[in-house]
């Protein structure tokens, strides 16, 4: 057996890690590069491996950076069963139809604007794509085993984060590949812990999002009540990038708490612009059992929100001048209606813009976070004059401790341990850590390294 990675292995996204052994491979996670331009490049870059000699793709997660490159993979011949969870299947559909969709409109804007450097822009994928991977799913419970290939054995185990999310557990009968995933926290606000996975490893491999930090020990709910007053006492809105997945959820869960808390007014307006998050939030309420809410909170996250459902509607409230919330996604203002509303309202110094959560470097959002006074939208660079705030804490990644003790979890301590899906300083911190703290052997690979497992250390 040997591992190849193929992605997160120098940054924090286009998670995908190539498991082979006797002519078979499996690809742990099949994400899509997101932030730098030179990152997102690579999108467009063939697998070193034919698409169609991968025999199964196993998925720890719905987000994107795990799972956007699946219809690029289909298109270029990958015919095989994508494992999953089924609150995973059900998220990717939702992720994966609008990620289409996306890219699908903004290459017909960018050929009727004529601002892309290519002639014609074509999209990464189209809808017809994300359908035809939609259509190789393959949904498995969690906790058991089964065989992603024949001879194989594979196990999911839940670790919160996302609907749906799991660690990933891979043996050809030899050698045991253990993959984090992304981790959740322990005070989630929607998911339980993570869980442990009950199998020793012989190679770990494990995330390292937060690898140098912790949470801030702010409220983050007191903190976002603060900043929605502040902003209405002075006639302004406040505008929250949000990711339609999980995180439009949290945040619908928090707003609700502060109104009925009393700490904002009843009446303000809360207007959930992004479609994808209504039918998230739809698939929310159909795992309910997976939630880590009373039933009263869950049933009423949507109470009281305005729901902008069309293109129009959309529009119409860009146009909407006084104080308001509008979450509309994407989360790093990367696309979608949000650059709307981010056109219409950061010139404006009333208003305010709340990034909650990870924003990924070279993305919209980690640049207004990092003090960008003007930002590039459909090729027009728009002035940023309205307050903009990071909560961090609104992350559903573990930071470092959490991550520690999730390792501190396993049965016995791994061969080898590789950090991978963090940005470089993040990474190293988190290997410098597990040496130190833990004992074990831990590093951080290259791009497209080989590791042969029948070179791991001897425990």
């Amino acid at each position: 057996m040997q591992i190849q990675f193929l992605g997160a292995a120098d940054c924090v996204t286009g998670s995908k890690h190539l498991v082979q052994c006797n002519g078979t491979r499996v690809l742990l996670d099949c994400g899509m590069f997101q932030g730098w331009k030179t990152l997102r490049q690579r999108n467009w870059a063939p697998l070193s491996v034919p698409s169609h000699e991968i025999d199964a793709v196993i998925l720890s997660h719905a987000h994107l950076d795990h799972s956007g490159w699946l219809p690029a993979l289909v298109r270029q011949g990958f015919r095989g069963p994508i494992w999953c969870s089924p609150a995973t299947r059900d998220l990717a559909e939702v992720i994966l139809l609008d990620a289409a969709k996306l890219q699908e409109e903004d290459a017909r804007r960018a050929n009727r604007g004529g601002w892309s450097r290519h002639t014609p822009a074509l999209p990464l994928y189209t809808v017809r794509d994300a359908q035809r991977a939609l259509a190789q799913f393959r949904p498995v419970g969690t906790g058991r085993a089964f065989a992603p290939v024949s001879g194989w054995e594979a196990r999911l185990t839940p670790v919160g984060h996302l609907l749906g999310a799991c660690a990933v557990s891979l043996s050809e009968g030899q050698h045991q590949v253990v993959f984090s995933g992304d981790l959740g926290r322990a005070d989630d606000l929607l998911m339980p812990a993570p869980q442990a996975v009950p199998t020793p490893a012989d190679l770990l491999l494990v995330e390292s999002t937060y690898g140098d930090r912790l949470h801030p020990p702010d409220d983050a709910q007191q903190r976002l009540g603060e900043i929605i007053r502040r902003t209405q006492r002075r006639g302004g809105s406040v505008l929250i990038p949000t990711f339609a997945v999980g995180r439009a959820q949290a945040l619908l869960l928090v707003l609700q708490r502060l109104r009925r808390a009393g700490e904002i007014a009843a009446d303000l307006p809360i207007y959930l612009d992004s479609p994808m998050a209504q039918e998230a939030t739809a698939i929310y309420h159909a795992h309910r059992g997976l939630l880590a809410l009373s039933a009263a909170e869950e049933r009423t996250l949507c109470e009281g929100v305005r729901l902008v459902s069309t293109p129009a509607e959309s529009l119409k409230l860009s146009r909407h001048r006084g104080p308001a919330v509008i979450l509309s996604s994407s989360g790093m203002a990367t696309g979608g209606r949000v650059l709307l509303h981010l056109a219409a309202l950061a010139p404006n110094p009333r208003n305010a813009v709340v990034f909650p959560g990870y924003q990924v470097p070279g993305s919209r959002g980690g640049k207004l976070v990092t003090g960008a006074r003007e930002v590039k939208i459909q090729g027009q660079y728009v002035a940023v004059k309205a307050e903009v705030t990071h909560l961090e804490s609104f992350s559903s990644h573990a930071d470092a401790n959490g991550i520690l003790d999730w390792l501190r979890t396993l049965p016995q301590a791994p061969r080898q341990v590789m950090v991978v899906h963090g940005d470089p300083a993040a990474a190293d911190c988190l290997r410098t850590r597990i040496e130190d703290e833990l004992g074990w052997p831990a590093r951080v690979p290259q791009p497209g390294e080989v590791l042969p497992l029948k070179d791991l250390p001897a425990r």
